[in-house]
């Protein structure tokens, strides 16, 4: 299968009249087509997976398993990779007879990884197949029952479980880095971030898992995003950290001040921003409780004026491409000693499911959109080139997607956005056509409303 094509299959899901996701039968045979569309298939026609897996290799899924609940209330199918597509996805891969398969994600913090991954599903996952399934919160900081009043748990699984990367002047954040340390992710002591990321330093610490697997196979979902415009194959390899104290998110202040946090420049957010701050500093605490009751009351009055984002939510955020690419960089490059290679000792692999995709206040409060097809592609670029012209956004217009065809050292991919192609039912068409025969207008994020739709887009 050739980097710069992405096969898809639409099956009718998209019709009203499907009201809940296809069962894991169907699903299964759907993604068997996939892969013999994308050449896969040679060794055994009826185990597509053989071409990529042999007998007795460790195999990784990634599933984007961001939450427990949809804060839209529209339900998980538009939030998480579906249950039925991971075990579709995992029914094909036991064909191919492999010694391990491990499926893993990292939550954020205030997720109840038993609430969203049930032990019963677990188990059944672990009963389809002859070889070890290890179902694995890479998570090493969770938020505890109370909130952030009560605290966190830190250091739940052994840094001896991780890699540590040091990108440094290579790190797509250097040019953005400042020596006030600007970095911020929501929730997360700053003090933190800013030991792991200045001027030539950018550490993450990666889980070994993905190191240490034969086959990568990203199992993302799309979606909406309101920080990277839209989350697809790229920004789920986000989820293979283990402490997101690693991970940029944003940077402090409005655009007029430096940062990336907002357009412009307000008093009331940067005053709110630093009672956040300061919260961050001593989750646990009762202090904490009374720096987040200040910024609540500084948020409020901010609504009262406009916009009250100040969580890097809009199509101005420079920070959180950068910090995605870096990830998908280090995975394809890093070795399993946290050394990096000259050349990609890895290929990532990307079944994303879009049977029902979600628009808006992604990621965390997405709505539905039942877009009904799967899609399979051996680069995450042209995945999300083709998933964003899917959604009827402009490409181009969102970062993460432009820059990862962008030339620097540890490139993920040497090919022109231009060679996209898209394969369906042994038909070729450009991802503009996809767009047109099998696309949906999806409503973006307010921050980026307006501003990554194609032209001519319906929303």
């Amino acid at each position: 299968m050739e980097d710069s094509q992405v096969v898809i299959r639409a099956k009718g899901w998209s019709g009203a009249s499907v009201p809940q996701y296809p069962d894991v039968s169907e699903l299964q045979s759907t993604i068997a087509d996939l892969l013999l569309e994308g050449g896969f298939g040679r060794i055994d026609k009826n185990a597509p997976m053989k071409d990529l897996i042999e007998p007795g290799m460790t195999v990784l899924l990634k599933p984007n398993w961001v939450l427990h609940k949809n804060y839209s209330s529209q339900g998980n199918d538009c939030l998480v990779t579906h249950p039925n597509v991971i075990e579709a996805v995992l029914l094909e891969v036991l064909k191919a007879k492999p010694g391990r398969v491990v499926i893993g994600d990292a939550p954020i913090q205030e997720c109840d990884f038993d609430m969203l991954v049930p032990h019963e599903w677990r188990e059944r996952m672990q009963s389809l197949a002859s070889c070890p399934v290890d179902v694995v919160d890479f998570r090493r900081t969770v938020l505890r029952k109370g909130g952030f009043g009560e605290g966190q748990d830190r250091e739940l699984r052994g840094e001896d479980r991780y890699l540590l990367f040091d990108l440094g002047k290579d790190s797509l954040l250097e040019p953005v880095s400042t020596p006030d340390s600007r970095f911020r992710i929501t929730c997360y002591d700053p003090d933190l971030l800013a030991r792991r990321h200045h001027k030539g330093k950018h550490e993450y610490l990666l889980a070994k898992e993905p190191f240490e697997a034969d086959v990568i196979i990203n199992l993302p979902k799309l979606k909406c995003h309101k920080k990277a415009g839209m989350t697809g194959a790229l920004k789920n390899i986000v989820g293979l950290n283990g402490n997101k104290e690693f991970l940029p998110h944003h940077r402090l202040g409005g655009k007029g001040d430096g940062g990336d946090c907002y357009p412009g420049k307000s008093v009331l957010k940067s005053m709110a921003e630093r009672c956040f701050d300061e919260a961050n500093k001593v989750i646990g605490t009762q202090q904490c409780q009374r720096w987040l009751k200040r910024s609540g009351r500084l948020i409020r009055i901010q609504s009262l004026v406009g916009n009250p984002e100040i969580e890097g939510g809009w199509h101005g955020n420079d920070t959180v491409w950068r910090m995605t690419l870096d990830l998908n960089r280090l995975l394809l490059y890093g070795r399993a000693d946290g050394t990096m290679s000259d050349t990609a000792v890895r290929r990532v692999y990307s079944l994303t499911d879009a049977v029902i995709a979600g628009e808006g206040e992604g990621p965390l409060a997405p709505r539905p959109v039942t877009l009904g097809l799967l899609s399979f592609a051996a680069s995450s670029a042209f995945a999300d080139l083709v998933g964003a012209s899917l959604m009827q956004f402009d490409w181009r217009k969102i970062p993460a997607v432009r820059e990862a065809f962008g030339h620097f050292r540890y490139p993920l991919t040497a090919l022109s956005p231009d060679g996209c192609r898209v394969i369906c039912n042994g038909e070729k068409m450009s991802p503009d056509e996809a767009s047109t025969r099998f696309g949906k207008s999806f409503l973006a994020s307010a921050g980026w409303r307006g501003h990554i739709e194609r032209e001519g887009s319906g929303k």
